[in-house]
């Protein structure tokens, strides 16, 4: 069968601006001129024989037989890139990695200079997110992730460490603070919204907080207890420089979650991914030895039953 297609310059131009919305945001997707992209897709329209735009210049949208083609290229599009990523196999070009936005910004951020500077002609892409992995649908090449298994069908699981929690909040907050965090705001992100009762189980300890709070990310619920708005459970590698430089303090040390943090790597690997999981793994081992964190308070002072530290 042999197929009759327009021109693949075309497709791209037409694709990129109407997923993007803009002419000149679709320019500087695909490194081309605006009027490039114009022409691309005027010769598209000539081709089908249908206007794929309309309205004025500066508020250009789909029409219907527009948003026919755009939903079938784009799903193309992405198909094509995943065959791409499936053979490639070099030392130079992009990787994308998917991780938790906060374990992003908190863990690995402040580390990927050490393997940018060890391969240079590696691009890495970075893109926040916590859902499940499904490395038939995600475009992703590796993903970081913090549970328990069982883990995603078709995936080399490497394992990073495991997870410690703890309750932690603001010096300040805590010199005026009565036992067991009594009356302190609990703060809770929508993301993680059953870390307070794992940790309260686990912990086997009560206590008597004030009102429930809600944000809807983790960094904001960190910047909260920083700021002395409440009191929040949080994974060690998230608050561990907090806590150094005394931005933070957890009264009752961290302990096991039960979960783990893992890279997810597609089972068909290439060169890069493999790379950029071995260095992973040696990050991840370098982190345990030098970043224990503390299993309980300080023997010391201790003011009507509440410790005064951390280990």
């Amino acid at each position: 069968m042999t197929r009759r297609l327009p021109s693949l310059n075309a497709l791209r131009a037409f694709e990129a601006a109407g997923r993007l919305g803009r002419m000149t945001l679709a320019a500087d997707e695909l490194n081309v001129t605006h009027s490039a992209v114009s022409r691309q897709i005027q010769h598209l329209e000539e081709v089908l024989g249908v206007p794929l735009f309309e309205g004025p210049k500066n508020r250009l949208r789909l029409t219907e037989g527009g948003m026919t083609l755009l939903g079938g290229l784009t799903g193309a599009f992405d198909q094509m890139d995943l065959s791409v990523r499936a053979v490639a196999d070099t030392e130079d070009g992009q990787l994308d990695v998917s991780c938790p936005g906060t374990f992003t910004m908190r863990w690995l951020i402040p580390r990927l200079y050490r393997f940018q500077a060890k391969y240079p002609n590696i691009e890495v892409r970075l893109s926040a997110s916590s859902k499940p992995v499904d490395f038939s649908r995600d475009g992703f090449d590796v993903a970081i992730r913090v549970g328990s298994a069982p883990w995603p069908s078709g995936a080399d699981v490497i394992s990073l460490f495991p997870e410690q929690t703890g309750a932690v909040l603001a010096p300040s907050l805590f010199a005026a603070s009565t036992p067991e965090f009594e009356g302190l705001p609990q703060l809770h992100t929508r993301t993680r919204l059953r870390a307070w009762g794992d940790w309260l189980a686990r912990s086997e300890r009560s206590v008597a907080t004030g009102p429930r709070v809600e944000y809807e990310h983790f960094y904001f619920m960190l910047e909260a207890a920083s700021a002395g708005l409440g009191v929040c459970v949080a994974p060690w590698p998230y608050v561990s420089d907090d806590i150094r430089f005394g931005r933070l303090m957890a009264p009752y040390g961290f302990l096991e979650s039960g979960h783990e943090y893992v890279a997810l790597r597609r089972a068909r690997r290439n060169r890069k991914s493999v790379l950029f999981s071995e260095w992973l793994q040696n990050e991840a081992e370098v982190y345990v030895r030098a970043s224990t964190p503390p299993t309980r308070a300080i023997p010391g002072k201790v003011r009507s039953g509440f410790p005064s530290g951390i280990a």
